[in-house]
């Protein structure tokens, strides 16, 4: 496991049989200025405790028939806040002598929730996997101008003890703007970019569609009719 300022507590109930069909994790972590509490199912993140509200946020989308917890969790979870501090100064003493671990971002995407219509409203996502210790920064830009506005997650835990994270940026597609995520990280001696260019190959307005069947319709039609009265004409010389 590895060991770092920032100490993780990782809670995970599995089934030992072969073809179990979910997965339990709960992670209660801290570092000497941050913290994190996070339930999750089957890789998805179901709750968490935010520490500067001050209450339990479950993320999932309002039509998601979710899952809530019992009255104190968030209360139980400042708990585990302080017993994880009084456990990060007794390692701190044991592991003083070793270097940090740190492993850079192994990976970074940046992508549309949704297929691409100029002027409809869309989500851009900056995924980022494969680092620790969490978390990680994202920033954004648009046309090399800073941006606010984005959301992040809390950090989830990968199988080999790395982290992912993904950010999103709401905004509307328009013809040769040019967005960006950077990405910071203390294994990282500059920021990780990721660009995403609107370009042609964005749907147009959905009414044009239709008007470019229509046409090439009548066109393949009026083709249908010239063949049609030349085989006709030919048919009546050689009779």
């Amino acid at each position: 496991m590895k060991m770092k300022e920032l100490l993780l507590f990782l809670s995970c109930v599995l089934c030992v049989s072969a073809d179990a069909l979910h997965s339990d994790i709960h992670i209660s972590g801290c570092s000497a200025s941050d913290g994190e509490e996070m339930f999750g199912l089957d890789g998805e993140e179901k709750a968490y405790a935010d520490f500067n509200k001050k209450e339990e946020i479950y993320p999932q989308p309002p039509f998601v028939d979710r899952t809530t917890y019992e009255e104190g969790t968030y209360e139980q979870a400042v708990a585990n806040q302080q017993v994880c501090r009084e456990g990060i100064k007794n390692v701190g003493k044991g592991m003083k002598d070793f270097p940090p671990e740190q492993d850079v971002p192994s990976g970074v995407m940046i992508y549309t929730r949704d297929e691409v219509e100029f002027g409809e409203k869309n989500t851009l996502i900056c995924h980022v996997t494969g680092f620790y210790p969490a978390p990680v920064n994202v920033s954004w830009t648009k046309n090399q101008q800073k941006v606010t506005g984005s959301t992040i997650n809390v950090p989830y835990p990968n199988k080999d003890g790395t982290f992912r994270q993904t950010s999103r940026l709401d905004f509307t597609p328009q013809l040769g703007d040019v967005y960006s995520c950077a990405v910071q990280h203390l294994a990282l001696t500059q920021p990780l970019t990721k660009i995403y260019e609107v370009d042609s190959s964005a749907r147009p307005d959905p009414g044009v569609g239709p008007s470019v069947f229509c046409g090439v319709g009548l066109t393949l039609g009026l083709v249908g009719v010239a063949v049609g009265t030349f085989f006709l004409i030919k048919g009546n010389e050689c009779s």
